[in-house]
């Protein structure tokens, strides 16, 4: 009854209290019903304080609030707010914000005391201290969403007024802040034999995690919980009991944060437990869409994942089971041709990790399926025609050799190291725990003071060594060679075929260039015998540059004594025992020589000179699409019709060039064989490297014979018929091929060719571009097909407009 009788008195007083704030004038009465108000927050009942600040915040524009001094609005109008229950308070101050047009200074800044008078740490552990939850689950959920919100809450109503403590780079570091406060007296209470309850605060750490902004929160909270369960196991419990409470729908956003916010798994072991043994949705996300799914992450993720799932006996066999899923990933052939190469990398890293982290016993059990992964893996790789994924293929090969078999025969590959392959290889290594971390850091800033005296001391050292004598620069100096250069050709060829110096061997190889050039006469008598031994020379003596001096001098021959030496070549192309390499390097010989031809021939021109004559291994032109693409760019320009004004430029002076009497010899001999698989050589099989390479130096040989067009007929007609048969090869760069040799067709062929010799195909070509244009996977395959598109659209409507044509079809 005395309950009752207080709870009445509460509510007669404060409905007084109303009346006077509502009606009354003077100042006096409403300083004494506002003190009345106060006094009920001190330890007396809460009922009412939501409707007492409602009626504050609709009293803004009240005269007797303008009358206040401010001490007088701190003491008693802003108190109301700051010394009530929190979440009421701000739930009051956010409605009205978003509700209020004008007056909303003070209310902003009651606002802003409420975060910096740490009201917001009140507001967590007031929840912590409710074993049940006394709200309904809409008022709980409507806090989460004003405290998770605030930032974006204050700036769609305040815009450029925005206060500072609202932006998000400082309200939710600031929310973490409390949040680590919150826990903290959780773990005083739990000492002191109180229960408590995180959920709530679970509740808030999910809710900002999904809305975006785990990195600026859990940046501050996982450094600080590290820290605090590396020796209190009231910290780990509470650590652990956190993460349970957090909500399925926002496990994930909350663990990706973490695993890239903690310093090592060591620091994720402490803070998370065993959450993947008992929450099937933190258990997908740890173990299968962090490693298989996503691949946007560092390599220090993937350590910490994998680390994780190791330290643990109860863990382990997860590691085994992620093993196991990324084997069947890495080896899948289709995966290697249709996932984009950053994800493979990403998938390469997680087997070289996982398999580190294997026991010798648990290595011992899956043995069998390694080497199997290895095997297939391996071959999938070297398949591809993308040099990345090949020396994927062959680091991870050897790394899994070397593990599987440590004192055996191991696989060695030779490719050029670079930053990739390093870190590849670098997985193999064990990483160091957390606290080692710690104390080579701390030990780093330490050393930092002696490492400036010792700078400052070396920066007075020289002046004691003055006196010194300066030694001599001998970084330009050469080594004097006994052996000379040949002065004949006959003597280079003698020399590179039979001669065991490898100086004398290195000196020939060097001028043999300059002697074919210099040479004319004498080369025509040698010159399909120096191929056939440049073609088959290997670099016995590591010679500096050797690859490019071999295909200079080759390239040399090939424009010297052209159609003996490109009817050896394009023989050999389809010959037995011929390695890939010696078959692209045919190839690339074909490419250059066929570009040195086709420029116009000058009376000044030095025959000793050629675009060939360089020490390094010129580039392929069919590895680089974007130059395939101004190429066919810049021909698009030159045959639209732009009017403009003023004087035209005079047109081009027509003139000869090697190419043209020449382009069957090249052209039409690389067409005979394709369909006739060899023991060593399937084109349209395995080897489609080579089938690439090829119908690119097809496309090229099409193309520089845009000024021969009786020729070039021809060739666009028998070029068309051999990649139609493989427009929807696997390989994207077999694709990319196809899709330029259709583009050098379109420009070299005379458009009446086109509409006589091809009107059978034009359609179905059309359909078919339109199609690779619009669902190609390669971007660059669909760039060529929309560039084909439009040259095969101007052929034509420019050819429809011509009245020959007319008359004809007429």
């Amino acid at each position: 009854m005395e309950q009752v009788s207080t709870n009445a008195e509460v509510r007669l007083t404060v409905s007084q209290c109303f009346r006077t704030l509502t009606t009354s004038t003077d100042s006096t009465d409403i300083i004494s019903a506002l003190k009345t108000l106060l006094s009920h927050l001190d330890g007396g009942p809460e009922a009412h304080y939501t409707r007492t600040l409602q009626l504050l915040v609709s009293n803004l524009q009240a005269d007797w609030l303008h009358s206040f001094t401010a001490a007088q609005r701190s003491e008693l109008w802003d108190s109301l707010f700051l010394r009530g229950p929190p979440d009421q308070a701000l739930l009051v101050l956010m409605d009205g914000i978003g509700e209020l047009s004008t007056n909303l200074d003070h209310l902003v800044s009651i606002t802003e005391k409420f975060l910096q008078n740490h009201c917001l740490a009140e507001l967590l552990w007031s929840y912590c201290l409710q074993a049940t939850p006394s709200d309904s689950p809409q008022l709980r959920e409507t806090l989460l969403g004003r405290i998770s919100a605030l930032p974006d809450l204050t700036a769609n109503k305040l815009h450029l007024n925005n206060r500072p403590v609202f932006l998000p780079q400082q309200y939710y570091p600031l929310l973490a802040t409390e949040m680590l406060t919150a826990l903290e007296r959780t773990c005083q209470a739990l000492r002191d034999g109180t229960d408590c309850s995180l959920t709530f605060v679970a509740q808030t750490l999910g809710k900002v995690c999904i809305q975006g902004h785990s990195g600026l929160v859990l940046a501050v909270v996982a450094p600080q919980l590290s820290v605090c369960t590396r020796s209190d196991m009231v910290w780990q419990r509470v650590c652990w009991k956190l993460m349970e409470n957090v909500p399925q729908r926002w496990m994930e956003s909350v663990l990706t944060g973490l695993v890239q916010a903690v310093s090592g798994p060591d620091a994720l072991g402490r803070i998370i437990g065993n959450l993947v043994l008992t929450n099937k949705k933190a258990q997908f996300v740890i173990t299968h869409k962090l490693l298989l799914l996503q691949y946007k992450y560092e390599t220090r993720v993937l350590r910490i994942v994998l680390g994780y799932l190791a330290a643990d006996k109860d863990r382990r066999p997860f590691l085994v089971q992620v093993l196991r899923s990324i084997c069947q990933a890495w080896a899948n052939p289709s995966a290697v041709k249709h996932t984009p190469l950053e994800q493979q990398l990403y998938v390469s890293k997680t087997l070289l990790l996982s398999v580190s982290l294997l026991k010798d016993s648990e290595l011992q059990e899956l043995r069998s399926e390694l080497l199997h992964c290895m095997l297939g893996g391996m071959q999938s790789h070297l398949d591809s025609s993308v040099v990345r994924i090949r020396h994927m293929g062959m680091v991870v090969g050897e790394c899994l050799s070397s593990r599987m078999d440590g004192s055996g025969t191991q696989l060695k590959f030779e490719y050029d190291q670079d930053e990739e392959t390093r870190e590849l290889l670098s997985l193999m290594t064990p990483i160091t725990c957390d606290e080692a971390e710690a104390n080579s850091l701390q030990e780093t800033n330490e050393t930092m003071p002696s490492t400036e005296n010792t700078s400052s001391q070396n920066k007075s050292a020289p002046q004691s060594s003055k006196t010194d004598l300066t030694p001599y620069d001998m970084s330009g100096d050469q080594e004097m060679s006994q052996a000379s250069p040949p002065r004949y050709l006959r003597d280079c060829l003698e020399i590179l075929r039979s001669s065991e110096d490898g100086v004398r061997v290195e000196l020939s190889l060097r001028v043999a260039e300059s002697l074919v050039r210099r040479n004319a006469f004498a080369a025509r008598e040698i010159s399909v015998q120096m191929s056939k031994v440049l073609l088959h020379m290997e670099d016995k003596y590591n010679i500096i540059g050797f690859l490019g001096l071999r295909q200079a001098t080759m390239v040399a021959l090939t424009v010297t004594d052209c159609i003996p030496v490109t009817q050896y070549l394009t023989t050999e192309f389809y010959s037995l025992n011929y390695s890939l390499r010696q078959r692209l390097d045919i190839l690339e010989v074909l490419t250059i020589a066929a570009q040195e031809l086709s420029k116009p021939i000058t009376d000044k021109r030095d025959p000793s000179i050629g675009p060939a004559a360089t020490s390094e291994l010129n580039t392929y032109p069919g590895d680089n699409p974007v130059h395939w693409q101004q190429v066919v760019e810049k021909r698009i320009q030159s045959k639209t019709k732009h009017f403009s004004k003023g004087a035209t430029k005079p047109p081009a002076k027509a003139t000869p060039n090697r190419y043209a009497p020449v382009a069957g010899h090249f052209f039409f001999p690389l067409l005979r064989n394709y369909d006739k698989p060899q023991v060593t050589f399937d084109l349209l099989g395995s080897d489609h490297l080579v089938l690439g390479r090829l119908i690119h130096t097809l496309g090229l040989f099409m193309h520089l014979a845009v000024n021969a067009p009786v020729i070039a007929a021809q060739m666009g007609c028998a070029l068309l018929d051999f990649v139609w048969a493989v427009r929807y090869h696997v390989d994207q760069m077999v694709r990319r091929g196809v899709l330029f040799a259709v583009c050098s067709v379109f420009l070299s062929m005379p458009s009446q060719n086109l509409l006589v010799d091809l009107s059978d195909q034009l359609f179905e070509t059309r359909a078919w571009l339109a199609d690779v244009a619009e669902g190609d996977p390669d971007a660059d395959c669909r760039n060529l097909a929309v560039q084909s598109l439009v040259l095969l659209d101007r052929s034509v409507k420019k050819q429809l407009q011509d009245p020959q044509t007319l008359s004809l079809e007429s």
